[in-house]
C-alpha cells in the first residue's frame, strides 16, 4: 500500500501502522474488495470540527466515530448506538443524558501516541465537543450546541480546553454526562453528525492547524493515499472494533431492505478492503466513468445528462434498455434536500424590510417558473418546494401550499405598483429612477449555465435585468459570509431528519453562517426558538406553518425544488441502499470482484 504523509511526525506512523496491520492481513488467495467511488467536489480538510462541505463530511463519516449513528435500513430513520453500549439514558425532564461507552475502542495508530495503543474514553468526547467552541477553529457547527449545555458560557467568555463545564463531564473512563439548559428534541441527532466524531487531544495538539490534513479517528476506515482534491484512498481499519450487523426490528418493511438485511445479517463490518475515491467535478466525466465501469455506483445523475442513462421514450424514469441488459439498476431516491435561491437581506438593492424591497423579492419569486424547471432541468425528478421542508422530514406538512407560485402577470403588476418602472430599454429602474441590475452568482458548469438561462428568461420576462458572476461554490460561500453576494441558488441537505435543521437556515443569530440570506426578523426568531424546544407535536407543526408564512411574506428565499435522485448501481455491487441522512453507506457495501472483471471483459469485446 502507498501512504502519503506530509510531516516528519506522521512519517513515524508508517512503522506503527505496519506493526498494527500485520495480524489482520487479507489472505493472499482472496482478491481484495476495492470500491470505486467519486466525490463531485474536492474536500476542504478532514477535521470534524471544521469541515462542512459534502465531500469532507462523506469522508469523515468513515474515519471518525460519533457516539450515535443511524440504522442503515430503518425507515423512517432511527438512531442507534455507535460507540455506546446502548442508547443514552435520559432523565424525566429531558435535560440530562448519560452515555456509556463501549470499552476497547481504539484510535488508529499515530506517532502522537508514542507507540502506545490509544483507547477512546469519555474524556475524549468532552474534549471533542469543546473543540466546536474553540474560537480559533471557527466551527460552523457550534450553533447546534452553544447556549444549550449547562455552563458552556465559560467557553465563550474565556475559552480553555481545561475549563470545567458542569453540563459536560466524564464521570469515569467510559461514562459521559451532558446536561442541557432546556429540552432540545433534536439533541441526539447532533451527536450523530460527523462534527461530533471523537478526536484525540494528542493528535490535535501535535498537528495544530494542520490536523485537518492528518485525520486520526477510530472509524471503520483510515486514510491511505491522499492527493488533495484529486484522489483519496481509504483502507479498512484493521483494528476496528468487532461490529456485526444485525437488522433492527421494523427495518425490513421494504422488500429491498429485507433482501439487504438478509445479505448482511451476522457479517462483520466493514466488508470492503479498500475504497478508491476520485474527485470528479465535471458532470459528463462522472456519467461516462460510471458507464465505462470505472465507478461502482453513481448518485444523483445530473439533470442535464439524464438522457444518457434514462429512456427518453418512457413517461417514468427508467433505465435505457441497453443499460438494463447490462444488469444496472436504477434506484430513484427522494432526497432530504431543498433547492432555493437566497437573496441578501443586507444588500442595498435587493435587501431590506420595506414594502418596495419586499415587492421586488416577491416579484422575483412570482416570476420563477417551477414547472419549467422540473420538466426541463430536472427531467421530472423533482417536487416543487412549498416550504423549506422536504418530504420525510419531521414537521413536513403535505397539505401546505405556498401562496407564492408562478404568476408573471402578478409579478409585473407588483413591480409597477411599487415604482419599478420600465425604461426605454425595456428593463425596470429602482423606485428612485436609478438603474436596477440584479447580480446572481453562479457555478461554472453545464447545469449552472442551464440554470442561468432559465433565471435570465424568467427575470427578463418581468422586466428585470440580471447579470451572472461565475465562481467556484467554495469561493461563493466565502463571499456570502462576508455579505458580498446579492443572490445565489444553492441547496441544503439535511444534517438530521428534523424540520429544525431547515428552519434554522433563516434564524437571525445564524446570519453570516448557515443563514446566508442574513434574514433577521424578530417574529421569525421568536417562533423558531419556541419550536426548537418541542418534539414533533401539533403545536410545533402550527409554529412551522407560521414560519413558512413569514418566509412567503418577506421572501428572503425563492423556494425551488426537492430533488428525486436518479441513483444507479452496477450489478456487482451488493447491499447498496441510499440513506436519507448519512452521506455514505460504504461500511455496509460488498462487491463481487470476479463479476466486475467479467463485465469489463464483456465491454471490451463489445467495442
Amino acid at each position: 500500500m502507498k501512504i502519503l504523509w506530509k510531516t516528519g511526525l506522521a512519517a513515524a506512523s508508517l512503522v506503527l501502522f505496519a506493526a498494527y496491520a500485520a495480524p489482520f492481513a487479507t489472505a493472499a488467495n482472496d482478491p481484495p474488495k476495492v470500491l470505486h467511488a467519486f466525490l463531485s467536489t474536492g474536500e476542504t480538510g478532514l477535521d470534524p470540527a471544521v469541515a462542512s462541505d459534502v465531500a469532507s463530511l462523506t469522508l469523515l463519516e468513515n474515519l471518525f466515530d460519533p457516539m450515535l449513528r443511524y440504522d442503515y435500513l430503518a425507515r423512517p430513520v432511527k438512531l442507534q448506538p455507535n460507540t455506546l453500549r446502548a442508547m443514552p439514558e435520559v432523565d424525566a425532564a429531558g435535560t440530562t443524558y448519560t452515555f456509556h461507552l463501549q470499552p476497547g475502542i481504539h484510535f488508529t495508530p499515530d506517532a502522537a501516541f508514542k507507540g502506545q495503543p490509544r483507547e477512546v474514553t469519555a474524556q475524549d468526547y468532552v474534549y471533542s465537543l469543546k473543540r466546536l467552541y474553540d474560537p480559533a477553529l471557527k466551527s460552523p457547527w457550534v450553533f447546534l450546541f452553544e447556549d444549550k449545555i449547562v455552563g458552556d458560557e465559560a467557553l465563550r467568555r474565556d475559552f480553555s480546553y481545561d475549563s470545567p463545564i458542569p453540563g459536560l463531564q466524564a464521570l469515569d473512563k467510559y461514562t459521559l454526562r451532558i446536561r442541557l439548559k432546556a429540552p432540545d428534541a433534536s439533541f441526539l441527532f447532533y451527536l450523530a453528525l460527523p462534527a461530533s466524531g471523537v478526536v484525540a487531544r494528542e493528535v490535535a495538539e501535535a498537528y495544530g492547524s494542520q490536523v485537518g490534513n492528518h485525520p486520526v479517528g477510530s472509524g471503520p476506515f483510515m486514510i491511505g493515499e491522499w492527493k488533495h482534491s484529486d484522489k483519496i484512498t481509504l483502507l479498512a481499519n484493521p483494528g476496528f472494533r468487532p461490529t456485526v450487523f444485525h437488522a433492527a426490528p421494523g427495518s425490513g418493511a421494504d422488500p429491498a431492505c429485507r433482501a439487504i438485511a438478509a445479505g448482511l445479517e451476522g457479517k462483520r463490518l466493514p466488508l470492503l478492503d479498500k475504497i478508491e475515491v476520485k474527485i470528479m467535478e465535471e458532470y459528463q466525466s462522472r456519467v461516462l466513468g460510471f458507464l465505462n465501469g470505472e465507478f461502482d455506483f453513481i448518485e444523483q445523475v445530473p439533470e442535464s445528462l439524464r438522457d444518457m442513462v434514462l429512456d427518453p421514450d418512457s413517461s417514468q424514469p427508467v433505465l435505457k434498455p441497453e443499460l438494463a441488459r447490462r444488469g444496472m439498476q436504477l434506484m430513484p431516491f427522494p432526497v432530504l434536500q431543498t433547492y432555493y435561491m437566497w437573496m441578501n437581506m443586507d444588500d442595498p438593492v435587493i435587501g431590506g424590510y420595506g414594502k418596495a424591497q419586499v415587492a421586488l423579492r416577491r416579484a422575483i419569486a412570482l416570476g420563477y417558473n417551477s414547472g419549467e424547471d422540473i420538466a426541463l432541468l430536472k427531467k421530472g425528478l423533482a417536487l416543487a418546494a412549498q416550504t423549506p421542508l422536504p418530504p420525510n422530514v419531521l414537521g413536513y406538512d403535505p397539505s401546505y401550499r405556498s401562496p407564492v407560485s408562478y404568476n408573471p402577470v402578478l409579478a409585473r403588476a407588483l413591480l409597477d405598483r411599487f415604482g419599478y418602472r420600465k425604461g426605454k430599454d425595456g428593463f425596470r429602474t429602482r423606485p428612485d429612477g436609478s438603474p436596477l441590475t440584479l447580480v446572481m452568482h453562479t457555478e461554472p458548469s453545464m447545469v449552472g449555465r442551464l440554470r442561468d438561462e432559465l433565471w435570465r428568461k424568467n427575470l427578463n420576462a418581468i422586466g428585470l435585468r440580471v447579470e451572472f458572476k461565475s465562481d467556484k461554490k467554495t469561493e461563493i460561500i466565502k463571499a456570502s459570509r462576508l455579505g458580498k453576494v446579492m443572490m445565489f441558488e444553492t441547496n441544503w441537505v439535511a444534517d438530521f431528519p428534523d424540520g429544525d435543521n431547515f428552519y434554522q437556515l433563516l434564524y437571525g443569530p445564524n446570519s453570516g453562517r448557515a443563514n446566508y440570506a442574513n434574514f433577521k426578523l424578530p417574529e421569525y426568531d421568536r417562533r423558531y426558538e419556541q419550536a426548537r424546544q418541542m418534539g414533533d407535536t401539533p403545536q410545533r407543526r402550527a409554529l412551522y406553518r407560521e414560519l413558512a408564512q413569514l418566509i412567503h411574506a418577506y421572501n428572503p428565499w425563492v423556494l425551488l425544488t426537492h430533488p428525486i435522485s436518479a441513483d444507479i448501481r452496477q450489478p456487482w455491487l451488493k447491499n447498496y441502499m441510499r440513506h436519507p441522512v448519512e452521506f455514505s453507506n460504504w461500511r455496509y457495501l460488498d462487491l463481487d470482484p470476479q463479476q466486475r472483471s467479467e463485465a469489463g471483459r464483456a465491454r471490451k469485446s463489445a467495442k
